[in-house]
């Protein structure tokens, strides 16, 4: 197991922080995809679309799941790089994410904590 201080503790607080985050987008994804908060946090429109896309959704909530379970091996790990890949993977998927959808909401939420992430990594 690492010591804990043997990198930056700006940089695992952030790792912990996008962990959470995903963690809560993997839980509604996965099991809140039809109620009205989870349709009104992710602007679906009506019951019926949600209820027909309820698995695409899960499906999503699982590859998010998977980024969790690597900010976590990275926060763990000696090889501080598991968790800038990690990282990387957020950010990207941010962007991607705030360019396909048109809502830069999901920059704020995704790709800031994650650069930030990557920018006390560099720093260390």
């Amino acid at each position: 197991m690492t010591d804990f201080f043997s990198f930056s503790i700006l940089f695992k607080v952030l790792l912990i922080l996008v962990a959470i985050i995903h963690l809560y987008i993997v839980t509604l994804e996965m099991f809140f995809w039809t109620t009205t908060y989870c349709r009104r946090a992710f602007g679906i429109k009506s019951l019926e679309f949600a209820e027909e896309t309820k698995v695409l959704a899960a499906n999503q909530g699982l590859y998010n799941l998977f980024l969790v379970v690597g900010l976590i091996c990275g926060l763990i790990s000696d090889n501080p790089n598991i968790g800038v890949f990690f990282l990387s993977c957020v950010f990207i998927a941010g962007l991607y994410g705030a360019y396909s959808t048109k809502k830069v909401r999901i920059l704020y939420i995704q790709s800031i904590p994650a650069v930030i992430g990557l920018i006390s990594f560099a720093l260390i």
